[in-house]
């Protein structure tokens, strides 16, 4: 599982004009899995399945 930076760098995320994070692959927006016991948050991809941890 890359990070969002790592997603945004290698153009696999895009932000679309309100910063929100969108999949470049299926040009949907990412969702948030926040589980309390990790200092990190999961986002996914409702239709491709992609993840990526969110730091802070």
């Amino acid at each position: 599982m890359d990070t969002v930076r790592q997603g945004l760098r290698a153009g696999d995320i895009e932000k679309d004009t309100y910063e929100r994070l969108i999949c470049a692959h299926c040009n949907e927006r990412l969702k948030t899995r926040n589980d309390p016991d990790e200092v990190f948050k999961v986002r996914h991809c409702p239709d491709c399945g992609r993840e990526y941890k969110q730091v802070g």
